[in-house]
């Protein structure tokens, strides 16, 4: 065989080579590509805009004041049985004495006062009685809040011994005037006390709810914060994700009062933001 023959028998196997191998290379782009090049959108948890209620607070303290109380001296030796320390009924006898009965006024508790017998002697007690189905706390409200403060509003009480439960009341009064010295108005709450779970003399942590309104909401996980501006993934009719600009209020249990940018019923990425960008398509998920 010619040199000439081999040289160009040699070409044509060199070209046919890179042929190969770059045929197998774009088949095999192609084959991944088709497996992982679409990956399926990613999932979201989504929520529908809708109203809450919203309101702003001041937090106080004060002393649970039965909403009525009595006081009686009795002298042991006057004592016809022992006194019964229970609730009564209006007009049941507290106690009966060898000269007297002593009736109850209202409705309440029958208890002792705590004074020592030093004082009284060691032949008295003092005797109560306490209707405390309704709780009355004094408050000294800032007189910053002064125009806020009016008859009516709506107030919860929280008790030590019960952590995890709230009292509902309302302001029933409040003074005319600012205290000079404390720079405070005095309000006076009247608590629910039903099931006489609040004893008298109890420290009470108060919050007053004033400015009350119903408001659109959403999750405050759902905010996106841009240096002064916050956004929010509203999601399209195609399951697309469109970056809107909000514009927020009030804040109450994890969620944001919305003034601006949606309407009741528009649907927005509740959770799942770090992997989203504008104009991505998204699996909606409710949660």
């Amino acid at each position: 065989m010619k040199t000439s023959k081999k040289v160009t028998i040699g070409i044509i196997i060199f070209f046919l080579i890179i042929a190969t191998v770059i045929a197998s290379r774009t088949a095999m782009g192609i084959y991944f590509g088709k497996k992982f090049g679409k990956r399926p959108p990613p999932g979201v948890i989504v929520e529908l805009v809708s109203e809450k209620k919203f309101n702003k607070t001041i937090e106080s303290f004060c002393t649970a004041l039965s909403n009525k109380t009595v006081s009686f001296k009795i002298k042991k030796d006057e004592l016809i049985e022992p006194i019964k320390f229970e609730a009564i009924n209006e007009g049941e006898i507290i106690a009966k004495l060898q000269s007297k009965n002593i009736i109850a006024p209202f409705s309440g508790t029958v208890g002792t006062r705590g004074i020592s017998s030093s004082i009284l002697g060691t032949d008295s007690i003092i005797v109560t009685l306490d209707d405390s189905r309704k709780i009355l706390c004094d408050l000294q409200i800032p007189e910053v809040f002064a125009a806020n403060l009016k008859k009516g509003l709506k107030v919860n009480a929280k008790f030590l011994a019960y952590k995890d439960k709230s009292y509902g009341g309302i302001i029933v009064s409040h003074a005319s005037r600012i205290d000079a010295q404390t720079r405070s108005i005095l309000a006076r709450a009247q608590i629910d006390n039903k099931n006489l779970e609040i004893l008298p003399g109890s420290l009470l942590d108060i919050e007053l709810l004033y400015e009350e309104k119903e408001a659109l909401s959403v999750a405050d996980t759902s905010i996106i914060f841009e240096d002064e501006k916050k956004f929010v993934y509203k999601v399209l009719n195609n399951n697309k994700i469109k970056k809107t600009e909000v514009k927020t209020g009030i804040r109450k249990k994890g969620n944001l009062e919305i003034l601006e940018g949606l309407n009741t019923n528009d649907k927005i990425v509740k959770e799942g933001l770090s992997r989203l960008a504008d104009g991505m398509l998204v699996k909606p998920m409710a949660k």
